[in-house]
């Protein structure tokens, strides 16, 4: 395989900046600006570096991307947690919950509906492992990776049948995660045209811009200094905590506890006087942090391996339409802001990172909303994944 042009992780990380810079001025540029009403900036911040790893300029995998993940994504959580209300948040109500059960609902059943559908297609010398990796599959997309080892250890997947539904689990569900990102660029034209009740989601939103305009100012260099340490030092405690944390089953297990540890870090200090280092730009940089994940997550998506299991991926794809088309359709139904299906819908497909960038993508005060979400996804995970496997095996005989 060739290797990247561009592989220190410094230089990785000094192209992803550039890159980013180079798209947050064409989005202020009065022609350029107008691709930007289309395609959301965050979506191109997800794609661009997804293009350039995937033609050789920055590698796919490199140890910037896991820094990045273990402790720029707790930073930006502290940050963004830090001025949160969560009397607001908490007023959200059941349509989030009612979504985030649709979205496990669409995994339930598009798995056996997808594999009825393509299981013709599947190489023959598969055989049993076939039905057996896509239910360790669905414990990820109910879950995470921990029902997924789970799943597919009490159903007998082989090693190599799991390492390549992690191809199709990762390039499936990216591509879902750029879908939803476009999602929070066009939110109010989306709920505007379903005339969905926004009010709970309004309200946590102004509630935060107004306590901003309040303590609002110009950053000095202390508040900087504040912000890095608070952040970088609240992760690093909290990692050092979360390595003498005993696993919760299967469920709660290492960087789990890290993102849990620092949402409820940040929540706390939103109570004291530090939330007032809002004022002085504690969400935009969270804000920062967050972009640079995003980048990262786009640049380590290798869409060329897909090509290795194309059957697979032809089910994962229909797979994933089925619980897009469901958490859309119940949305639809309880004409429901965009936001909770997408929070939903990520909280079931990815986990507790991955659903909080979504979260966060709306606005920052919601990212706490992903998190919980989440976690709820890592519960039913098992449970779910195994009826799916008992469904998915069902049809297995039903198409032999």
């Amino acid at each position: 395989m060739t290797q990247p042009l561009i592989q220190s992780p410094m230089a990785v990380l000094t192209v992803l900046l550039a890159v980013l810079s180079l798209l947050m001025l064409a989005e202020r540029h009065p022609v350029l600006g107008r691709v930007f009403k289309v395609v959301p900036l965050l979506v191109l911040v997800y794609f661009v570096p997804t293009l350039l790893s995937n033609t050789g300029v920055i590698p796919t995998r490199s140890e910037l991307y896991g820094f990045v993940s273990a402790y720029l994504l707790p930073a930006s959580l502290v940050l963004q947690v830090l001025a949160m209300d969560l009397g607001a948040i908490a007023k959200l109500g059941r349509g989030a919950v009612l979504l985030f059960l649709a979205g496990t609902a669409g995994i339930m059943l598009g798995g056996p509906f997808a594999y009825l559908l393509l299981g013709h297609w599947m190489p023959a010398e598969l055989g049993d492992q076939a039905w057996k990796g896509l239910a360790a599959l669905s414990g990820s997309w109910i879950g995470g990776s921990a029902n997924f080892v789970a799943i597919g250890q009490s159903v007998g997947a082989r090693d190599d049948t799991l390492s390549m539904m992690v191809v199709v689990d990762v390039g499936v569900s990216n591509l879902w995660t750029a879908v939803l990102l476009w999602f929070a660029g066009r939110e109010r034209q989306m709920d505007e045209r379903l005339g969905a009740d926004r009010r709970a989601i309004d309200v946590v939103r102004e509630q935060v811009e107004r306590f901003h305009a309040a303590v609002s100012r110009p950053a000095s260099l202390q508040d900087l200094v504040w912000l890095l340490a608070i952040s970088l030092g609240t992760t690093v405690v909290c990692t050092e905590v979360a390595r003498h944390l005993p696993d919760v089953g299967t469920f709660i297990t290492g960087f789990t506890w890290v993102v849990l540890l620092v949402t409820t870090v940040g929540g706390l200090m939103s109570f004291t006087r530090l939330r007032n280092l809002e004022g002085a730009g504690a969400s935009r940089v969270g804000g920062l942090f967050l972009y640079v994940l995003v980048m990262t997550i786009g640049a380590k998506a290798d869409f060329r391996r897909l090509l290795d299991a194309p059957a697979m991926v032809a089910v994962g794809l229909v797979w994933m339409a089925v619980h897009a088309g469901i958490v859309l359709g119940v949305r639809r139904w309880l004409r429901a802001p965009i936001f909770f299906a997408a929070v939903g819908s990520q909280a079931n497909v990815g986990g507790a990172a991955s659903s909080s960038v979504v979260a966060a993508a709306f606005h920052p005060a919601l990212a706490p909303v992903g998190v919980m979400l989440a976690v709820a996804g890592y519960v039913l995970g098992t449970y779910g994944g195994l009826l799916c496997a008992v469904m998915l095996e069902q049809v297995h005989r039903l198409i032999q």
